[in-house]
């Protein structure tokens, strides 16, 4: 079984190096060059494990580009992993392999196609979430099921533990599936395209937090898009303060004052006024050089 696998982020390089641990050695690997690595705020480097485990590298930056083409076409692959790469894969790249594209869509599908899907997980209070592969065809996530995991989201799931469980799943599937595509078993389970629903490409800028908003609202805002992402940030005269971790504050009741003013200082932080008159306790935030903000001094502004 010859394939290629194309990928640039944390989940590409686990799922690299789970294919190494069974022996799957790619015969192409394509990556971004290092000078592109700002596409991604979890870019991972595969040239080093490729090249290490005697796979061909081909730096990309247009997964459809005749040149990219080209250089997949010379490997004459069975099968392709798209496996973190968020470009369509159109299709002259899908007529290449043998026996077709597969890629991961950390959902489960078919609901939540589409960009920034773990940040939207969290954002709408999702209970249970899944890990997908599926047959990459032309439309957005919306190929045949290879292998589907569910499992439940945890009350306090940020976006690094939801990444982390999508990528332990990946590194179990991954291998599976293509042992499955070598023996001419891998599944193509058609999805039900009347459940689908579509998540917009989200943007840094999304992570701005509005105090007029509740206080759960806020604190899932900063679980949803903290690492690997950029991360929920507040303005403090004119300058972003980013703030990486929150809690509830049980001594809400006890103060008076606006949404987005800060209230007290605790031990570990600063309270902060939200919308329904509930306190968050900020607990770990970039910015201002650490220091906390100045009690009763107003975020946002």
């Amino acid at each position: 079984m010859r394939f290629v696998l194309v990928g640039a982020v944390e989940g590409s390089r686990i799922a690299l190096e789970a294919l190494l641990s069974k022996d799957m050695v790619p015969s192409l690997v394509i990556t971004l060059p290092p000078e592109a690595a700002d596409r991604h705020s979890d870019f991972a480097d595969l040239t080093t494990p490729a090249l290490k485990a005697g796979s061909a590298v081909f730096h990309a930056t247009n997964i459809n580009a005749e040149a990219t083409l080209e250089a997949v076409r010379a490997t004459a692959p069975d099968l392709i992993l798209v496996l973190g790469w968020s470009q369509i894969c159109r299709q002259a790249f899908r007529d290449i392999p043998r026996l077709g594209v597969i890629g991961f869509h950390p959902a489960a599908l078919p609901r939540l196609r589409g960009r920034g899907v773990i940040p939207w997980t969290i954002l709408l209070d999702e209970k249970t979430t899944g890990s997908s592969l599926f047959w990459i065809d032309e439309g957005m996530d919306s190929g045949d099921i290879i292998l589907q995991r569910l499992f439940p989201l945890a009350p306090d799931e940020t976006a690094r533990s939801l990444y982390a469980k999508h990528v332990g799943n990946l590194a179990e599937m991954v291998p599976e599936a293509v042992a499955l595509a070598t023996e001419g078993r891998a599944p193509r389970i058609e999805q039900d395209h009347t459940l689908a629903s579509y998540c917009a490409k989200r943007v840094a800028e999304d992570g701005l937090i509005d105090w007029s908003h509740p206080a759960a609202e806020i604190l899932r805002l900063i679980r949803a898009v903290g690492d690997p992402y950029p991360g929920a940030f507040s303005l403090r005269d004119g300058r972003p303060i980013h703030i990486d971790a929150a809690r509830t504050f049980a001594d809400s009741f006890r103060y008076i004052g606006l949404a987005g003013q800060v209230q007290a200082h605790t031990t570990e932080g600063f309270t902060v006024m939200c919308g329904d008159r509930q306190c968050i306790e900020v607990t770990a935030w970039r910015g201002t050089d650490g220091r906390r903000p100045a009690v009763h001094s107003k975020m946002g502004s």
